[in-house]
């Protein structure tokens, strides 16, 4: 039997009846269960190191802020766990290219490729834990915003350091200020056209460098036109002065930034027609 979701884990922030926008904050936490923890290979000051490097830090600020900015309020949903807990954004099996770095759904591996956990660690009570419990909300959440508004669109909120880091598989690629992460199914090219017109202040705007692609429900995966997706990637030095410290004033532009778009995806039809 599947366990219900762990208290805590993960947050829908309701938005408007009628708004199809689902602003998507994977990464923002650095909250680990004590159990996890206990089974993590580097010291607190090393995790600590390692969490300043990997948590897209303050996006769940950025997104609520963009909503409080909103006429027709997004819907958010929030990881309320670090991505060292489970990185609900993986495939969970061989699909996953991050698998060949150790960081698929349950991370082996640190960011600089050294052991995070145990050769012969077991992922599986993770994945049923907090993974799939995670997926199935997400799922549910998206399901209820076609039955109501008839179409989603899925903004994916992160952010990316300006200097790569060993894990990345393609981190010698362009950094812009902002990459948009797109997938060929699931991103209209109206709706990459938003974006870039609303982060175009920001000093270059990408697409797919160095991340690529964009977040959807595998229920709805290369399958239902009506969900559109795209992934806001912020490079840090635009928000964040220190690793770990509080954010910048940068971080209200940028939400003016992401409200401007989360209005335009409320207004008008945002998903790939078929």
């Amino acid at each position: 039997m599947s366990e219900m979701p762990v208290p805590g884990s993960f947050e829908v922030v309701a938005g408007a009846a009628d708004s199809p926008v689902v602003l998507h904050v994977p990464h923002s936490a650095r909250a680990i269960p004590a159990d996890v923890r206990a089974d993590l290979l580097l010291d607190d000051p090393a995790l600590e190191r390692e969490l300043d490097a990997i948590t897209d830090a303050h996006t769940a600020r950025l997104a609520g802020l963009a909503a409080d900015r909103s006429a027709l309020r997004p819907w958010q949903f929030v990881n309320g766990l670090s991505r060292l807990v489970v990185d609900p954004e993986r495939f969970p099996d061989e699909r996953e290219e991050m698998l060949a770095v150790g960081m698929g759904a349950v991370y082996t591996a640190t960011t600089d490729r050294k052991p995070l956990r145990a050769p012969d660690f077991d992922p599986e009570p993770l994945l049923e834990r907090y993974f799939r419990p995670y997926a199935r909300a997400m799922a549910a959440l998206v399901a209820d915003r076609l039955a109501a508004v008839g179409r989603v669109v899925i903004i994916d909120v992160h952010s990316y350091p300006a200097e790569a880091l060993p894990y990345e598989l393609h981190g010698d690629g362009p950094r812009p200020s902002i990459c948009l992460g797109v997938d060929a199914f699931h991103t209209p090219p109206e709706l990459l056209t938003r974006a870039a017109g609303a982060f175009v202040g920001f000093g270059g705007v990408g697409v797919n460098s160095p991340f690529a692609g964009t977040y959807v429900p595998l229920e709805c995966y290369g399958t239902e036109p009506r969900v559109a997706a795209l992934m806001v990637e912020i490079r840090r030095d635009l928000y964040l002065p220190a690793p770990g410290g509080p954010p910048g004033p940068g971080i209200d532009r940028l939400a003016a930034a992401l409200a401007t778009l989360v209005a335009d995806c409320g207004r008008t039809a945002g998903a790939p027609a078929r």
